[in-house]
């Protein structure tokens, strides 16, 4: 089986406390990896590495190795933008870009980067909202305002707007935190879709969720990976004694 993603030895310091631990991950391709852990145990700090975010936060510093296809994303060579591209983002809130329609923030990524022919553009839009199953919901309004939608619409937009651009891995921080059951329903549907062509990691508190969409599951715990393993296993007969006790609720 491909591994697309490969963190070793990664550390992450904000200033001098160090958040994130020696951890080694691999992330399988066409898959849907879950990382658990309890809040403040690094898991979205482990994320947000895998597409260099924490270059925008003055004080943090990263040492280790993350490959994509066998290619270090820190090495001085690598091009953040481009990467970014390979690699998209779903944050835990919907960040749709709030002055523009529907429409635009699909495109949105295409249009930061210069012009695009209308006729691909509209090719753009209905397929990406068709994957995200949100095509036959706004196909009547795409000129309104992209706020004016719910909040489980907007975060399917969100997902659509990364998915326009043609990434290869999708990761995902908490995107169903703030949705309510019905809405995290279709996301959870839709990330099972989406390793059909993608590469998917997911940060959750959610226990059951992890369970029903992941494949390979990470428990970290203050910083560190406790144990990394098929999801199924994990859940069922986990090695470490502490992750047996945070998946059944005696802490976190």
């Amino acid at each position: 089986m491909a591994i697309k993603i490969q963190i070793k030895d990664l550390n992450v310091y904000f200033g001098d406390n160090r958040a994130v631990r020696d951890v080694n991950i691999d992330f399988h391709e066409n898959m849907v990896t879950a990382i658990i852990g309890p809040s403040g145990c690094g898991k979205s700090t482990v994320l947000r590495s895998m597409n260099r975010m924490h270059d925008m936060v003055p004080s943090a510093r990263v040492t280790g190795n993350i490959l994509l296809d066998n290619d270090n994303i820190y090495d001085k060579a690598a091009n953040p933008v481009a990467l970014r591209r390979r690699i998209g983002m779903v944050f835990q809130k919907a960040n749709l870009f709030p002055a523009m329609t529907i429409y635009d923030n699909v495109i949105a990524g295409y249009k930061l980067n210069g012009r695009i022919r209308r006729n691909l553009a509209d090719e753009i839009v209905e397929s990406s909202l068709k994957r995200v199953a949100l095509w036959d919901e706004v196909k009547d309004r795409l000129k309104k305002n992209a706020m004016e939608l719910s909040g489980g619409q907007q975060q399917r937009l969100c997902i659509a707007r990364t998915i326009a651009v043609k990434p290869e891995v999708i990761l995902m921080d908490e995107p169903c935190s703030a949705l309510d059951p019905i809405a995290t329903a279709k996301i959870e549907e839709l990330i099972n879709e989406l390793k059909e062509q993608y590469t998917v990691a997911i940060v959750t508190h959610n226990m059951q969720q992890a369970a029903r969409v992941s494949d390979y599951t990470a428990f970290l715990y203050l910083g560190e990976l406790v144990e990394f393993d098929r999801t199924g296993k994990i859940f069922t007969n986990p090695a470490n004694k502490n992750t047996e006790d945070y998946i059944t609720g005696r802490f976190g």
